[in-house]
């Protein structure tokens, strides 16, 4: 079996690990490749960022810092508060030491003529994950954010120094006009038995991956069938900030909204089926109606085993239809 799964951070991160923790008992053989957003990435203290490829590179690698959901295990902060003496970067957003050595990696590469592709096969390389990473494109496409006032500024300002308070008005993901998919993006989308929309950011996670030309017409025309997961449970985001960002593009922070939004494929939209928790089973109905298939599920990633229940759960929906 072959698995593309369209996935931003964290909450991708570790529905990433869950599906690859189903699959070594349930299909060994099964092949599962990350088409990753690049809106979050950015340039920073003469190093390329790229947030969330690396976030899902280390929980996948056992790297990752569960506690605080980011960066490295282990991590020492020494280099990031000489940037800060000498006036470098941005003071509130702190990079780990050993998180600096996987930026200057990545952009060594970039500086002797890699693309952000093969950088990210080079370094991703060094790990046993289990799953392919794509970036979604080559180019430099970094999401802004136009808020109330008037202002513009980068996802990351927005999102990590203002924890998205200022209300946004708009999403704007610079140079998306002209980036193509990366190598094999669309031939992963082509050629997957299941295409799999992970837990995350559907507004500036997902969104900028199917904003990239040819990437949402590649949906429309893939043979396999397209299983979303909610990032939203109980009115509720999982994880960070995703309600202001919905709010922003007038979109309720529910599980039946979201789906309307992602919309379904046999209207033009992303999605052949839903899956949302148990706790928001009433939804269901609404979200048949938009024609859309969709069950209740346990949806909360609490360990490896109820990530891998998920995982499952996705698989099964897609099998069913």
């Amino acid at each position: 079996m072959k698995i593309t799964v369209l996935s931003g951070g964290v909450g991708g991160a570790r529905f990433l690990r869950g599906l690859r923790s189903h699959l070594a008992a349930a299909d060994p053989a099964a092949e599962v490749t990350a088409v990753v957003n690049v809106g979050d990435d950015m340039w920073l203290s003469g190093v390329r960022i790229a947030p969330d490829l690396d976030s899902i590179m280390y929980t996948l690698a056992g790297e990752n810092d569960e506690v605080r959901g980011w960066g490295r295990v282990g991590e020492s902060e020494r280099v990031s508060a000489e940037l800060r003496a000498y006036g470098v970067g941005w003071p509130w957003f702190t990079l780990g030491d050993l998180d600096i050595g996987t930026h200057l990696a990545r952009t060594s590469m970039l500086r002797d003529g890699l693309t952000l592709a093969e950088a990210t096969d080079r370094i991703t390389a060094r790990w046993d994950l289990g799953v392919r990473l794509i970036p979604a494109t080559n180019a430099e496409v970094e999401t802004h954010v136009v808020t109330a006032d008037g202002e513009t500024m980068h996802f990351q300002e927005w999102w990590t120094r203002h924890r998205a308070a200022l209300p946004a008005t708009a999403f704007v993901h610079r140079g998306i006009e002209n980036a193509t998919p990366a190598p094999g993006v669309l031939e992963a989308i082509d050629d997957a038995d299941v295409v799999l929309l992970a837990p995350s950011n559907p507004v500036v996670s997902i969104g900028p991956i199917v904003a990239i030309p040819g990437v949402r017409s590649a949906l429309a025309a893939a043979t396999a069938r397209v299983v979303g997961v909610s990032p939203i449970i109980s009115g509720a985001v999982v994880r960070g900030m995703a309600d202001a960002c919905l709010t922003a593009i007038g979109v309720e922070t529910a599980a039946d909204a979201v789906a309307v939004h992602y919309g379904s494929r046999a209207s033009g939209g992303l999605l052949d089926a839903w899956l949302i928790d148990e706790t928001d089973a009433a939804l269901l109905p609404a979200i048949k109606a938009a024609g859309i298939a969709a069950r209740a599920v346990p949806l909360w990633m609490r360990d490896p085993a109820t990530s891998a229940a998920l995982a499952r759960d996705a698989l099964a929906i897609a099998a069913a239809l």
